[in-house]
């Protein structure tokens, strides 16, 4: 936060071009690639729009998963550009299956990418991109897309070694800065598709990003003070090490549904994600009292569920620059409310859970 608030730099100087090498050497390392990783001024949506319009023609098929909100977001963004999309419906806090994905290639043989989701932020669902990728390539030549919002940086993601063709990711998850940036990086088999790809793109095409990258510069003006900030975050999370990032967040990941166990609460997510994970709220609690409570009493905010889910989960973050300390703080606040909401459970049984969770 101070070093984005220092005074400005022009982004063709060469202050700015040093800095932006840092960045893009470390965004290599952090999607486990050695090809580009670009930067786009956007939300994470954006650069989700930016992999459609960037590798499909007009009347392109593409199977997408559909097992939460920002699953069923892959879809929506598809029927925008004309791409008729094949839908795979999981149950919302289900993962879909290797078999499920390579059966709708089969029966959809002209399909030319399959669009995933690896942490379902709407739900705390993990998807296993490794199987699925292999299972994808070993029966076609379709592209592998993952939207890796809430996952880089806090899951496991080798994006070369999974040959994985595509993936996305914002700056305000797992890279702990603001709103405002999004990163894309594509395999060999993603820009060839992009060479041919004839759906209109002008701000988004990334063909003059990747040009622009090679001088290590964007094609239009980028949000400056926002990529400060990621370089500084870039340098926190390579001097932790990233094997050591995807242990902390699993080890803060396990705490939470340690405690959350502990205090007899149902976990939405059958295979939970490591960046957060969604609880079902209690029959016998007030949704709107808990969450007002639980931020105006005890200054713990905490997101609530998204379409049929609003009103019955809550989702925990455990993403980012967070510690054990913070998780600890979490669940002491999540006593405290549900007590106060009248739940009935041993006060501190989720705390110690949590604290035993550290140490396995």
């Amino acid at each position: 936060m101070l070093k984005m608030a220092e005074p400005i730099i022009h982004h063709r100087h060469p202050e700015f071009t040093e800095l932006f090498t840092r960045v893009n050497n470390n965004l290599r390392n952090l999607f486990q690639t050695s090809g580009d990783v670009l930067t786009l001024t956007s939300s994470g949506t954006g650069a989700m729009e930016a992999v459609v319009c960037n590798l499909h023609q007009r009347a392109d098929t593409a199977i997408f998963v559909n097992g939460g909100k920002f699953g069923e977001r892959w879809g929506e963004i598809l029927a925008a550009y004309g791409v008729h999309g094949v839908e795979i419906t999981v149950e919302w806090g289900s993962s879909v299956s290797a078999d499920m994905v390579v059966n709708a290639l089969k029966a959809n043989p002209a399909a030319d990418a399959v669009y995933l989701t690896h942490s379902e932020t709407s739900t705390g669902a993990a998807t296993d991109i490794e199987t699925i990728a292999k299972q994808v390539h070993k029966n076609s030549d379709a592209a592998v897309v993952v939207d890796g919002i809430t996952a880089v940086g806090a899951m496991e993601l080798r994006m070369d070694e999974w040959e994985v063709d595509a993936v996305v990711t914002g700056s305000q998850k797992g890279l702990m800065i603001p709103p405002g940036l999004a990163f894309l990086a594509f395999s060999e088999r993603a820009w060839k598709m992009a060479e041919k790809s004839t759906l209109p793109k002008y701000y988004f095409d990334l063909k003059k990003a990747k040009k622009a990258i090679k001088e290590n510069d964007t094609p239009w003006t980028p949000a400056v003070s926002l990529v400060i900030g990621v370089d500084t975050a870039l340098e926190m999370l390579r001097a932790e090490g990233l094997e050591n990032v995807w242990k902390r967040h699993e080890r803060l990941a396990r705490s939470i549904r340690s405690a959350a166990k502990a205090l007899d609460l149902r976990i939405l997510a059958q295979c939970p994600s490591n960046a957060l994970t969604a609880v079902t709220i209690p029959s016998s609690v007030d949704a709107k009292l808990f969450n007002k409570t639980l931020k105006n009493k005890y200054g713990i905010t905490v997101a609530g569920g998204q379409g049929h889910l609003k009103g019955k989960i809550f989702r925990i973050s455990h993403l980012g620059y967070y510690d054990e300390l913070d998780m600890t703080a979490m669940v002491s606040a999540l006593e405290l409310t549900l007590r106060d909401c009248g739940y009935k459970f041993e006060l501190g049984s989720g705390v110690e859970a949590a604290l035993s969770a550290f140490s396995e």
